[in-house]
């Protein structure tokens, strides 16, 4: 992948931030609000739209599919397609950042289906090595509906994860029944997925390898119990949840905890500050601390802009009261840190040769048991 798309991606992650692509980053701004709502009423859409996921043309990544982005890999790296693979059903985050409507459609074409292309090349990618990748299309709720707490945002959330609870089921259809199974996503994408967990926990009880609920916060109490799943406390453990929110010192994370905290858990619990779901990915382990040297590997655009390089051992990372804070050499990934040095854009691409690699150990740990 080209260093200008990579850039594009990260451009891309900026405007969802700057949308609300997560409730969590309300700013509570009077015209940003305004700017960012749709227009009209959330209209519920004729039976006759829903993406129909028995067919290729709703699916972004699935095996079998033309070009299929999860199968990119950084310059150099070639994915090994290991046998008794797993499947991995990926939720994309936010694409769609128009204004004309409450959820964007099925083929949004043009910019806001390319951009979901991108997002399934640079984070769904890190786990080809082990598995079938299956991203479904969705009608995503527009960036403005995470801004708003009105009936017309509830509805539009509510349509998105129907969509992707549909795209589950179908993709469960079409797996073995003593196939592992990951589950991962971003922002949006996670924000489903966890809710999915808890709907979903029969159909996933005794084949889920993990979760990664990256971009997303997650409750240990709050959240967990409903699931009938844990945090990740080793790196060879199974059936569990990782998930963080990536920042740098100084950091200040108040945009996130006055949001989160306070609001009803899936056990129908309020979530507390110190609840907080922290996952270091270089280490698969909740609360742990490790050294740049660990790293596998952060994806860099190099200086002639011309690739995005897997560059390990430069990214260290600590869990710190809920938040993963980085240290070492971090590169410049961009122009685009968040306030509050706040790099959720960057979640995946800085940690993605270990997120590839985690993936890769509990697969192992699955196939030993």
């Amino acid at each position: 992948m080209c260093a200008r798309r990579f850039l594009m991606l990260i451009f891309i992650l900026t405007l969802i931030f700057v949308g609300g692509a997560f409730a969590l980053y309300q700013f509570g701004d009077r015209v940003l609000v305004r700017m960012a709502t749709p227009t009209g009423h959330f209209r519920e859409p004729p039976k006759s739209s829903s993406p129909d996921y028995s067919k290729m043309a709703s699916w972004i990544a699935k095996p079998g599919l033309p070009k299929d982005p999860s199968h990119w890999a950084p310059q150099g790296v070639v994915h090994l397609h290991k046998d008794n693979r797993a499947a991995t059903f990926f939720v994309h985050p936010t694409t769609y950042l128009e204004r004309d409507r409450w959820n964007a459609p099925i083929d949004a074409a043009g910019e806001p289906d390319r951009r979901a292309e991108l997002f399934v090349e640079s984070q769904a990618s890190a786990f080809d090595d082990v598995s079938d990748v299956w991203a479904p299309k969705y009608r995503q709720a527009a960036f403005g509906a995470f801004l708003l707490k009105s009936e017309d945002a509830h509805k539009a959330l509510n349509l998105a994860y129907r969509d992707v609870l549909a795209a589950f089921d179908a993709f469960l259809k079409e797996q073995a029944a003593d196939k592992p199974i990951i589950l991962a996503g971003h922002s949006q994408g996670s924000m489903h997925l966890l809710r999915l967990l808890k709907e979903r926990k029969a159909a996933i009880n005794g084949r889920l390898v993990a979760a990664y609920v990256v971009g997303w916060p997650v409750g240990v109490q709050s959240d967990l119990p409903a699931t009938g799943l844990s945090p990740c406390t080793s790196s060879g453990q199974l059936g569990c949840v990782t998930s963080w929110q990536s920042f740098k010192d100084p950091a200040n994370p108040q945009l996130v905890t006055e949001a989160w905290v306070g609001t009803k858990g899936l056990t129908g619990a309020d979530r507390a500050r110190d609840d907080m779901l922290c996952t270091n990915p270089l280490t698969g382990t909740a609360g742990a601390t490790a050294p740049p040297a660990s790293n596998q590997g952060t994806l860099v655009p190099d200086s002639s802009l011309t690739n995005a390089t897997l560059q390990p051992g430069r990214v260290g990372a600590r869990c710190d009261n809920g938040f993963l804070m980085i240290e070492g050499d971090i590169p410049n990934l961009g122009t685009y840190v968040l306030p509050g040095n706040n790099y959720h854009v960057y979640d995946y691409a800085l940690f993605w040769g270990s997120v590839r690699a985690d993936a890769e150990r509990r697969l192992t740990a699955w196939q030993a048991r």
